[in-house]
């Protein structure tokens, strides 16, 4: 019966998708509104499809229902029922599904949020666009990807089980989420860029119907981004957490291109300028999804994050290449209305700064996507086997990271148009005697390298101009307003948080490139032979000495725990307990322990599993500042979360609405004119 259910409910998506495609298109162009509506409410059909294939899944999942293919392959009796839920997503039919959720709820946002303006041929047409992404993804439910086949043969009492590392860390139950809220959501902007280009509407307002879209599915990417790296530290045993594997790229690649396409859009709203470049953006985001998807469901590459190989690959390519050829010849055909009507009167201005970023982004996702595709392609021609490891990433990706720092600091502090040198001088001095302060306290701590010591420096110098730049604008509401610091604080993010919120976000990827640079300059890896309660050992100022061994048992696992005491200075530390797990497939999975510092981590991990005198391989890594790739990860959030909000003009709005303070311009002119009028307010005064 649930197959029937699970396969109705595809059906019934793929049939409300391909209704509202053509009741949609044909409604648009003879401007038949009673098409148009059938069209949108055929978004709200797929919404409830994928919510009802979602639902029946988890059903047959949660009642043990091996009589289906998929929930005999992926899920078992034992398995603990956060798992049990999460395997929806743990292997390849079931993450379609989820993927046909998530864009059901973006279609349907995007069918309410425009519900007024459905007559209006850009909406409409992106709403079209919209379908037939979703169209294209419930017909590989259908065929290559049905995740509702039966069992053949006699229905087995129990399953095989989920892979191993999906059942060993509750974050798999939420960075995969997180990362398809991501990937799917920049299917938002993507339509209205399509919509755009077809109905030849290049101005801004596509823009503005996206923003917030935009933000949204780039916030959810970068937790999914930050929450796998925590995974793979906390699960995988190897002592890192990015090592630059294909599928981890596959979801850095359009978080490049997006975030180059976050600050590109403010010179377009602004000066009207950088069309073909945010267009581009827009659709190399989308692209590079569709391209992640295919690596990781192709099988075409091996990774513990990888599934296996299927017949959805070709299909993904397929649809890959229909999407650029179908963009190539927009463009083709419009390229007439893509001229910008403004232009870069100086390089020394906040527009030649944007530009600049853009090229480095761009210039970083090709090295990412060189690095990551090279391999394959060189198989596919010459059937050598080829290996692009971290070297190649670190060697061509710092000289960009650094210059995106350095930029990080002068852009926001850049005025429009063009910067005078007393600007310059006044904006940026303070925070490069700030940068370079933290370079020689660096140094003097004992920093080395060329790459993490100018890591310090330049993150010294973002943050002082963040800082120095809150600091201008809290001032000068508390000139035009008066009132305390604090309330001043407040009103200050209030009257302009996509600005404000920015600049949080940048605080973060600034403490999360200095965390990055000194883990994976400084860290100490040791192993050591340990026998129970006899021998320790010494390494990076910390005692390790192993007390005994502990084995538990239960339905679907046999672990083996050793408990290691750790001492520094001959206080006690704790008493940690990495240990192997070994499942009833035959596999063993080590799982680490870690002391988590604000320094430093303590990282412990069985090399093998104990020997029958009960002697362990105990391999130690000493990760500093570890702890801060997470911090960082969640003040990104706060700051995504800041800039969604709505700014204190747009509460105030409607007839009548107060003026905006003295020196302040109206937000729908340009985020960023808040600030350089703040800022000019505040230093002309003084």
């Amino acid at each position: 019966m649930k197959s029937s259910l699970g396969l109705l409910a595809v059906l019934v998506g793929c049939s409300s998708a391909l209704i509202g495609v053509v009741a949609m298109s044909v409604g648009i162009t003879r401007r038949n509104p009673m098409l148009v509506r059938i069209g949108r409410r055929s978004a709200f059909m797929v919404l409830g499809a994928g919510v009802a294939a979602a639902a029946v899944m988890e059903w047959a999942l949660l009642s043990n229902d091996f009589s289906l293919q998929y929930v005999f392959d992926h899920h078992a009796r034992s398995t603990p029922t956060l798992f049990t839920v999460a395997s929806l997503w743990g292997a390849l039919e079931g993450s379609i599904i989820l993927w046909v959720l998530i864009l059901g709820g973006y279609l349907a946002y995007s069918a309410h949020k425009f519900r007024d303006r459905t007559d209006d041929p850009l909406v409409g047409w992106a709403l079209v666009t919209q379908m037939a992404v979703a169209l294209f993804f419930f017909c590989l439910l259908v065929g290559p990807a049905n995740p509702f086949k039966e069992v053949v043969g006699a229905i087995p009492r129990d399953g095989k089980g989920p892979n191993p590392l999906l059942q060993n860390h509750v974050l798999m139950a939420v960075h995969p989420p997180m990362l398809y809220l991501g990937y799917v959501g920049f299917t938002v902007p993507f339509s209205f860029a399509i919509s755009a280009l077809a109905t030849g509407r290049l101005g801004e307002g596509w823009l503005v119907a996206t923003r917030r879209a935009t933000l949204v599915a780039w916030g959810f990417l970068s937790a999914g981004i930050v929450l796998g790296s925590w995974w793979s530290y906390e699960t995988l045993g190897w002592g890192g957490y990015w090592g630059w594997d294909p599928v981890e790229n596959a979801s850095l690649m359009p978080w490049l291109t997006a975030t180059a396409y976050l600050h590109s859009v403010m010179v377009q709203e602004r000066r009207g300028m950088l069309r073909v470049w945010n267009l581009s953006l827009v659709v190399a985001t989308f692209c590079l999804t569709i391209l992640g998807t295919f690596l990781t469901r192709s099988g075409i590459i091996g990774s513990v994050h990888a599934f296996n190989r299927s017949g959805v690959g070709p299909a993904l390519l397929g649809f890959l290449a229909f999407v650029v050829v179908a963009v190539l010849v927009l463009i083709g055909w419009r390229g007439d209305r893509l001229r910008s009507p403004g232009r870069i009167d100086s390089p020394v201005s906040r527009e030649g700064a944007f530009l600049v970023n853009n090229l480095l982004f761009a210039a970083f996702a090709f090295v990412v996507l060189l690095g990551t595709v090279f391999p394959l392609i060189a198989e596919a021609l010459n059937g050598e086997q080829l290996s692009v490891g971290e070297p190649y990433f670190d060697r061509m990706t710092m000289p960009i990271g650094l210059c995106l720092l350095f930029l990080m600091a002068v852009a926001p502090a850049l005025p429009w148009r063009s910067a005078g040198k007393g600007v310059l001088a006044d904006r940026l001095l303070r925070p490069a005697l700030v940068g370079a302060a933290v370079m020689v306290v660096a140094l003097l701590a004992g920093a080395h390298g060329f790459g993490t010591v100018a890591t310090f420096g330049l993150g010294g110098f973002a943050l002082g101009a963040i800082v120095r730049q809150v600091h201008v604008g809290v001032r000068a509401r508390r000139r035009t307003e008066g009132g305390g610091r604090w309330r001043a604080f407040v009103r200050t993010f209030k009257s302009n948080p996509r600005l404000y919120g920015g600049l949080v976000v940048h605080s973060g990827i600034v403490i999360i490139a200095v965390a990055f640079a000194v883990s994976q300059s400084y860290a100490h890896e040791a192993q050591f032979r340990l026998s129970p309660g006899e021998t320790s050992a010494e390494f990076e100022g910390y005692t390790f000495t192993y007390l005994e061994l502990n084995q538990t048992e239960d339905a679907r696992r046999v672990q083996i725990a050793a408990d290691v005491r750790i001492e520094r200075d001959g206080e006690s530390l704790g008493v940690y307990a990495p240990n192997v797990r070994s499942y009833g497939s035959g596999m063993a999975i080590g799982t680490p322990s870690v002391r988590a510092g604000i320094v430093e981590d303590v990282y412990l991990k069985l090399s093998s599993a104990p020997g029958a005198d009960d002697r362990i391989s105990l391999t130690v890594f000493i990760n500093p500042l570890v702890i801060w790739l997470w911090i960082g990860g969640v003040i990104v959030a706060l700051g995504t979360i800041v800039a969604l909000l709505p700014s204190l003009h747009v509460r105030r709005g409607g007839p009548g609405r107060s003026p905006p303070p003295p020196g302040e311009s109206d937000p729908s002119v340009g985020d960023e004119a808040t600030s350089d009028d703040l800022v000019s307010l505040v230093e002309v005064s003084s």
